[in-house]
């Protein structure tokens, strides 16, 4: 299979700065935050990247990135082998976004609610010029409203006449009226009840196998993530320090901030296997640590892991980043 996403050394830093004048008088330098810092990944087509991490670790950043709502400081993404930012002119990058969509966290805050699902679902058809009147639009919104489990009448209706999980569906027909072949899903299922969650994932599955979609899926649930996920990406402040098959990741996880989030799962087999749950606070990103930014909680650290940062490199078919793991300091997993 061929990447149809490859994102290197992607970065993006935020200026968190006091006003100019607030500076001077203070006498306080600039801010800056690192969101995300050097990431770097690849998404084969018709399967799924999931990128999980505990909040304000910089995945939402990394999805806003991949479609283009950031700007990145530093990196490429390409799409398809073309570069989704500098450079391109405006029907290129048009063309390009036609092919990528994004589907947002809260269905509640991502719908206009002065508008009719109608125009909600058909504003991408009009705007790519993709239907030629409004009898053609009307059949294609109701065409996208079947495919997610809704009712061709839904199309008159306010995003107020429906539930939470009912609204995550028009969400999934919206970023689906361009046809698109990439679909950046940040959380989408975070908001909604857990039966509602898995009938959106199923539907997600489904649409994936019918229609060969490749999805990059963010989220903080491990549950979801093994139900969706085809390769795992794991996330500590900014950067990944681990990057596996989705098999490989639950039963054999190598770096230590990957086993801390797996122990704090809940164990419904009562296995009686050791748990250790995640441990300490996440730094501060406005200062975080020297060398390896996980060191302070982790059980493993030594000197070297203090000083110097790991790099993210291949260790037996898993890409990790971590010093302990690479000189086999830490015991294999059970």
């Amino acid at each position: 299979m061929s990447a149809l996403v490859e994102v290197r050394d992607l970065a993006k830093t935020f200026d968190v700065s006091a006003p100019w004048l607030n500076r001077v008088i203070e006498r306080q330098p600039k801010l800056f935050v690192h969101a995300v810092d050097g990431v770097s990944f690849s998404i084969e087509k018709g399967t799924t990247l999931a990128l999980v991490g505990e909040s304000g670790c910089g995945k939402s950043t990394v999805a806003r990135l991949l479609v283009g709502l950031y700007s990145p400081t530093r990196g490429t993404v390409q799409f398809d082998g073309q570069p989704t930012h500098a450079g391109r002119d405006a029907a290129e990058l048009r063309a390009l976004r036609r092919r990528m969509q994004m589907i947002f966290q809260d269905p509640y805050a991502s719908l206009n609610p002065r508008w009719k699902v109608l125009d909600i679902i058909g504003e991408p058809l009009r705007e790519h010029g993709l239907v030629p009147g409004k009898e053609a639009l009307r059949a294609r919104v109701s065409e996208l409203l079947l495919q997610v489990g809704l009712a061709a009448a839904d199309c008159d209706k306010f995003p107020h006449q429906f539930s939470g999980g009912q609204r995550q569906r028009i969400s999934i027909a919206r970023a689906l009226a361009t046809q698109p072949e990439f679909l950046v899903c940040d959380e989408p299922t975070s908001a909604l009840d857990v039966s509602v969650q898995a009938q959106v994932l199923n539907i997600m599955k489904d649409l994936q196998k019918t229609q060969g979609l490749t999805y990059l899926f963010i989220s903080h649930n491990l549950a979801v993530v093994r139900h969706v996920a085809d390769r795992v990406g794991v996330m500590y402040l900014g950067r990944l320090v681990e990057v596996a098959p989705k098999a490989e990741l639950f039963s054999r996880p190598r770096h230590p901030y990957t086993r801390m989030l797996l122990d704090a799962i809940p164990d419904i087999h009562m296995t009686g296997r050791a748990r250790t749950p995640v441990q300490g606070e996440v730094p501060n990103p406005l200062n975080p640590p020297s060398g390896c930014a996980f060191h302070p909680r982790c059980p493993h650290a030594n000197a070297r892991c203090s000083s110097e940062r790991p790099a993210l490199t291949l260790f037996q078919g898993v890409e990790v980043a971590c010093h302990a793991v690479h000189e086999g300091r830490i015991p294999a997993a059970a």
